[in-house]
């Protein structure tokens, strides 16, 4: 089952280490508590809008920017993990499976 406070986290995570910057710079530079950032990478705690807000601000990205990479996440995800239908035999519809790589 895809989270989105985890794949939230983990692209706020990809986010600051390109930029080459620590927690608690971010923390800082976000006017959020070092702690419940570290919490919010870790897919932990699942942050307000106001608080994303601030944190992307901290990051110099938009809202917008973060909430489109988590979307292209969770699409590749729901990719990798939809079932996938096999024909059997004749191409009738009651000769097709349905399997799923999950």
């Amino acid at each position: 089952m895809i989270l989105l406070r985890q794949e939230m986290g983990e692209v706020l995570r990809e986010v600051r280490t390109g930029q080459g910057r620590t927690l608690r710079d971010v923390a800082a530079s976000s006017a959020v508590s070092l702690g419940y950032l570290s919490e919010i990478e870790r897919g932990a705690k699942e942050a307000s809008s106001e608080l994303l807000g601030s944190v992307c601000d901290g990051l110099g990205m938009t809202l917008s920017e973060l909430l489109g990479m988590v979307a292209q996440r969770v699409e590749r995800v729901e990719t990798l993990t939809a079932p996938v239908t096999l024909r059997v035999g004749a191409a009738r519809a009651a000769d097709e499976v349905s399997a799923s790589a999950a």
